[in-house]
């Protein structure tokens, strides 16, 4: 998967089933990486909510901002069901994705 500058929407977890938190960004290598490394200000730093549980790319940072608000405004059992559908035992998706 190509990743830099490209447009994502993700959702990060403190652990299965945890706090939640809803983003967007369009290097999202950097981003998550600031939220594991506690460089990244607020809810997550706060939580301690660092891991990748699911994401999704989109062509233009329109649509994926969007697709965040969108999600936002979901119930959690909502955001559950989307996290369990690309990673039904909550990995922690960064190192694989990344190779790290």
């Amino acid at each position: 998967m190509q990743f830099e500058k490209q447009p994502c929407v993700y959702i990060l977890a403190s652990q299965r089933h945890g706090t939640l938190y809803v983003g967007v960004t369009s290097d999202l290598y950097t981003r998550v990486c600031a939220h594991r490394n506690g460089t990244f200000e607020g809810f997550t730093k706060k939580y301690n909510v660092k891991m990748l549980v699911w994401f999704e790319q989109h062509d233009t940072m329109d649509s994926a901002i969007t697709r965040e608000k969108r999600i936002k405004e979901w119930k959690r059992g909502w955001k559950i069901e989307l996290i369990e559908k690309m990673n039904p035992v909550w990995r922690d998706l960064f190192s694989e994705t990344f190779d790290v």
